[in-house]
């Protein structure tokens, strides 16, 4: 099952600090929102991603609406709500969403482990980077990923907060 990486990176590929977002980007959350969100009539998209994003997440945005919920742990007896699935690895994640014939799309949202495993799965279909230009002294990173991949789309700057970030479209190397 093809699949895409939703992530924002500051220019060390910092992506967390203490468990949460360094950065207040209004502009990248709805874009986030928008892209996550957003399927085929009658369908809807998967997110999935690690225990310690599921509870990074606002209680009030648990689980992300309009999405399939799945939450890799490999806790097997973690609890979560009944709308949400649970997968031990992003390969049976991966597994889940396929087999729900609701979904169109499928997206890895974080954190650092999940994107470890993500980055070199050969279903990987594209990554959707927000770069945020500065250094947030983060504690969680991306992986290296410049030689495996080619930017198809770059969006002009946006400014919010005193903070400049692009958007910017990755496809692995090896799609021809």
């Amino acid at each position: 099952m093809k699949f895409s990486i939703v992530v924002a990176v500051d220019l060390e590929l910092g992506i967390g600090k203490n468990n949460s977002l360094p950065w207040r980007l209004p502009g990248d959350m709805k874009f986030f929102k928008n892209l996550t969100s957003t399927a085929a009539e009658g369908k809807r998209n998967a997110v999935i991603m690690g225990r310690k994003t599921w509870e990074s997440l606002p209680s009030k945005s648990k689980p992300l609406p309009n999405r399939l919920n799945i939450v890799v742990s490999t806790q097997s007896d973690y609890q979560l709500p009944e709308d949400v699935l649970l997968a031990d690895s992003l390969e049976k994640a991966l597994e889940l969403a396929e087999a729900e014939s609701s979904v169109d799309h499928t997206f890895v949202i974080g954190g650092a482990q999940i994107y470890e495993t993500a980055i070199d799965d050969p279903n990987l279909d594209k990554i959707y980077l927000t770069e945020v230009y500065g250094s947030f002294d983060c504690d969680k990173f991306f992986p290296e990923y410049e030689d495996d991949f080619k930017v198809v789309s770059k969006s002009d700057a946006q400014f919010e907060n005193e903070v400049e970030y692009t958007f910017i479209i990755l496809e692995p190397n090896w799609i021809r």
